[in-house]
């Protein structure tokens, strides 16, 4: 039962409090003096603090400051009926966490004390996660300096403990993946499986047995049955990355499972029940695929229950430096060396676009950090880019050695990483550019190990 102490001079005002807080489930001690007030809730915890502005001996705001300069935890809410909204700046910008101006109806208390409940349950969930973020560096890739990325915090902080869809969007490379880590990781599914599977990386032939499973004699080559990853996920999370990519007949069934919680396995006639927390992401705007055609509506609105949307990195610059800075920690506790980057390279790092995102970031740090055995980092050492091996030129050099498929593959793996490299890292613009999309970029890339 959360407690609440009622500071007013009115002896009516106190007993009306009283008697309504009561009843809506509070604890509640009522004092008439602010002095006496103060001694008593900085000597036992109260909640919640509502408290008149006019009173003798000790106004509401004196006793609003010292209770915040002496270290009171309590919300404090202010009552008054004089001053209107310059005594609610006033009380805000003295630590107040709202303000009621009396007379007031009995369902605006209640409705302000809940509010404020709920606020401090959302603080110490963001706490609490950013606790669990600092204390797995393995996983902490996601720095939340920039207001926008606090915003994302925030709202994981608030989805994590409800069993509902979460649709993460942002460009390629800006950290969804870390996103629904921890939301998992902040969960009451933490013990479970985490299972993720990017839908555009595996042929549309194979996906529907990967998600769902099989049975022994289902399609050529299936000698046994196999469990999918919503089998694997069972009790914990699945991640659908790239969902925009998931083929329309395969949209329908997942669409079914997220209605009924069944899934079917490939050559099976029976379902089965599973307990699964599915979040989604992509680079696509899926209501623009929906407009399109190429997305069902009805599995967008299944999966778009609570939207994170993930800025990129060139919209949050004040979190480069301290990713940057994350990135050498980790990776001098990876290779055993003493690893520090420059003020200069801090600053070179800070002016770049980084197009790729936090990925592009990540890798142009990894391969600095293997390319020197400097301890400081400098920005010669950060500028250093792969270069793609150029093709074999067709009919030259060797007399024609190699056969003309070696030759139209060595060219195409040039073209593909030329495109990754012109679009840092991005694969999304990368696809683009060839004109082929993004399931095939993703192919091909796999084919040609440039993963």
């Amino acid at each position: 039962m959360k407690r609440v102490l009622v500071v007013d001079d009115e002896p009516g005002l106190r007993q009306s409090l009283g008697l309504l807080l009561s009843d809506a489930g509070y604890a509640v001690t009522p004092e008439s003096d602010g002095r006496k007030a103060l001694e008593r809730a900085l000597a036992e915890p109260f909640d919640l603090v509502l408290c008149d502005v006019r009173m003798p001996e000790m106004d509401g705001l004196a006793f609003l400051r010292t209770y915040r300069s002496r270290g009171g935890t309590g919300l404090v809410i202010m009552m008054s009926a004089y001053g209107g909204e310059d005594a609610a700046l006033a009380a805000m910008k003295e630590g107040a966490y709202d303000y009621l101006p009396k007379p007031f109806r009995p369902d605006e208390v209640v409705l302000t004390l809940r509010k404020a409940e709920e606020r401090e349950g959302l603080r110490r969930d963001v706490a609490g996660l950013r606790a669990q973020l600092a204390a797995n560096p393995a996983e902490r890739g996601l720095v939340a300096e920039s207001r926008a990325m606090q915003a994302a915090l925030d709202l994981v902080a608030r989805v994590a403990e409800h069993n509902t869809t979460v649709l993460i969007t942002g460009e390629s490379g800006t950290g969804k993946e870390v996103i629904a880590r921890a939301i998992h990781r902040a969960s009451p599914r933490v013990g479970r499986a985490f299972v993720g599977i990017n839908c555009a990386a595996i042929p549309e032939s194979l996906l529907e047995s990967e998600l769902f499973g099989h049975v022994r004699g289902a399609f050529t080559g299936a000698s046994a049955d196999k469990a999918g990853l919503f089998d694997q996920a069972d009790g914990g999370t699945l991640l659908l990355d790239e969902i925009g990519e998931l083929p329309g007949p395969l949209q329908a069934k997942l669409l079914r499972v997220l209605q009924e919680g069944e899934i079917r396995r490939v050559g099976d006639q029976k379902t089965r029940r599973v307990d699964v927390r599915v979040l989604a992401a992509t680079a696509r705007d899926l209501a623009a695929e929906v407009a399109a055609g190429r997305f069902r509506e009805d599995l967008f609105y299944r999966l778009n229950v609570v939207a994170i949307e993930l800025p990129p990195l060139r919209e949050r610059r004040e979190d480069i430096a301290p990713l940057a800075r994350h990135f050498v920690a980790r990776l001098a506790q990876r290779f055993g060396r003493p690893l520090v980057l420059s003020d200069a390279a801090v600053a070179w790092v800070g002016e770049q676009e980084w197009r790729g995102n936090v990925r592009e970031l990540e890798n142009a740090i990894e391969r600095a950090v293997v390319l020197t055995d400097k301890e400081t980092l400098e920005p010669d050492d950060l500028a250093r880019a792969p270069r793609p091996t150029p093709p074999a030129p067709v009919g030259g050099g060797g007399g024609g050695e190699g056969t003309l498929k070696d030759l139209v593959e060595a060219t195409e793996r040039h073209v593909i990483a030329a495109a990754l490299e012109a679009s840092g890292g991005n694969r999304r613009a990368a696809a683009q550019r060839l004109d082929v999309s993004l399931r095939t970029l993703f192919y091909k890339m796999s084919r040609y190990g440039l993963d």
